[in-house]
């Protein structure tokens, strides 16, 4: 298998953590990335695999997947074990839900924040309106902690043993301290879900590699 990621793709990122939770050896391809260019020239393999031209893209074979949920699904359905999603139709929903909920509906908020590590606008006026819309952000964001903290309950992960909820929450959530955004502390379930999940090997070294790209890649936080 290929996988072609980017240094700053938490969606890449995701199926890197579900391949090394499964024990799946795989290519990884790095796309080039700077701050001020994007992933300008795209990387010829991933336009012409995804309409998009976005990272993750998974190729097997003579299969070429893109988009990191299908991903991880057909993951589960190739190498079932072991799994990163419950049994029983019910809690694999939920488990889809919790998913869902980290990449559609925080990403929104936490898109807003990325403004803090990229150059000023020199546009005085859109660069308070960047510096407003991250506060909103914010203020969502806390929110949004708050239902995370009531689907994960009692337990020690978010759909029993580790799996596909975790590695999406524990992305947007490295994302989004990163960038400046809420703090864990006061969330008593969540903060000490986000350390459990962390101290996974597989967790652990993809927080660090964005870590190091962050120190190469971002210039210093526009906002606190």
């Amino acid at each position: 298998m290929q996988l072609y990621s980017a240094p700053l793709s938490l969606f890449s990122r995701k199926v890197e953590i579900a391949l090394a939770e499964k024990g799946l050896a795989c290519e990884r391809v790095m796309v080039g990335f700077s701050q001020q260019a994007g992933y300008h020239p795209k990387h010829p393999v991933v336009l012409a695999a995804n309409p998009k031209g976005e990272v993750p893209v998974l190729i097997d074979g003579d299969l070429t997947l893109f988009d990191s949920t299908l991903i991880m699904e057909y993951l589960e359905d190739a190498h079932p074990a072991p799994p990163l999603f419950p049994t029983g139709s019910r809690q694999r929903a939920r488990c889809r839900l919790v998913e869902l909920y980290a990449d559609e509906i925080m990403m929104r908020n936490m898109r807003s924040l990325l403004y803090r590590t990229e150059p000023r606008d020199e546009d005085a006026a859109r660069q308070l309106a960047r510096e407003a819309e991250g506060t909103r952000a914010d203020a969502a964001l806390r929110g949004q902690y708050g239902w995370l903290e009531q689907q994960l309950g009692n337990q020690v992960y978010f759909c029993g043993a580790v799996g596909v909820a975790d590695i999406a929450v524990f992305m947007m959530l490295v994302f989004a301290l990163r960038l400046g955004g809420p703090s864990l502390a006061g969330h008593k379930a969540l903060a000490p879900w986000y350390v459990r999940a962390g101290d996974r090997p597989a967790f652990a070294r993809a927080a660090a590699e964005i870590g190091a790209a962050d120190a190469e890649l971002s210039p210093p936080m526009l906002a606190a």
